[in-house]
């Protein structure tokens, strides 16, 4: 766990994430507030870009390094780089060294980015011990463990363990909560029968749970998550576990449209 720094605080660059980005900004402005009050100082690097992971699970891996190198030099001068979405945060972890293992200028560079880059519930529960302010939502919530965050990352107790912190919440755990959404990146384009029968089955575990709310950690589960509801005429919310931690989750949640008296 990071020491706690009274002079100088901890310097962290927020990999917003290409779905964030594009689709639900909210969750990178929910990730600084709460580093922020963490006691950190967050820079968003303009020269991000997409992590590769769409290229890499393509095969391309010409294309997958160029990004990667672009990556490693935007986070190159912070002290710690805080990822809120699983899948993104394993790709600059565990895959990044592995593309440049052989590559004697760039192997180096590309483990110091894994090793000081972390989930944003991780960094918050593991590294930084933080507490929450006062947070409330009054919800039940069915939380969806994503398979690069549970399998590659071993996320799964830090953001309950945030979560126990918010009051009037209670969490619902799904029967099956280890099986994927269907939603794999380029699998839902690749396979998409198979991945709406997986989804569907995922909602209808999320239904037996009888809660009203769905959250998770991974952005592209959560859309995936949210359009199958909507589909199947569920009125259920689902937010980003960051929006909730934050205390965000009072507007339209995803998959839902913004009211026009807000366009």
């Amino acid at each position: 766990m990071i020491e706690a720094q009274t002079h100088s605080p901890i310097k962290v660059g927020l990999f917003i994430t290409c779905l964030a980005d594009l689709m639900r900004p909210q969750v990178a402005f929910a990730a600084v507030a709460l580093l922020e009050r963490a006691g950190c100082r967050v820079r968003v690097a303009r020269e991000q870009s997409c992590c590769g992971q769409p290229a890499l699970n393509s095969g391309d891996r010409a294309s997958t390094m160029n990004i990667a190198k672009s990556v490693i030099r935007a986070f190159s001068r912070d002290d710690f780089v805080v990822v809120p979405s699983g899948s993104c945060a394993d790709t600059l972890i565990n895959k990044y060294p592995d593309l440049f293992r052989h590559d004697v200028r760039w192997a180096g560079r590309a483990q110091g980015l894994a090793d000081k880059t972390f989930e944003l519930t991780t960094f918050l529960v593991d590294q930084l011990g933080a507490e929450l302010d006062q947070v409330s939502y009054p919800g039940v919530c069915a939380y969806h463990d994503s398979c690069s965050g549970l399998r590659e990352l071993a996320i799964q107790q830090q953001p309950r363990t945030l979560l126990d912190r918010v009051e009037g919440l209670s969490i619902r755990e799904l029967e099956d909560g280890n099986a994927c959404c269907g939603f794999g990146g380029l699998f839902s384009v690749k396979y998409p029968d198979l991945s709406g029968r997986i989804v569907s089955d995922k909602c209808a575990q999320i239904a037996q749970t009888e809660a009203d709310t769905v959250l998770g950690g991974d952005l592209g589960c959560l859309l995936n998550i949210a359009g199958r509801l909507r589909r199947e005429g569920r009125d259920l919310k689902v937010f980003h576990v960051a929006e909730v931690l934050a205390g965000m989750a009072d507007g339209p949640a995803i998959g839902e449209a913004e009211s026009e008296d807000k366009a």
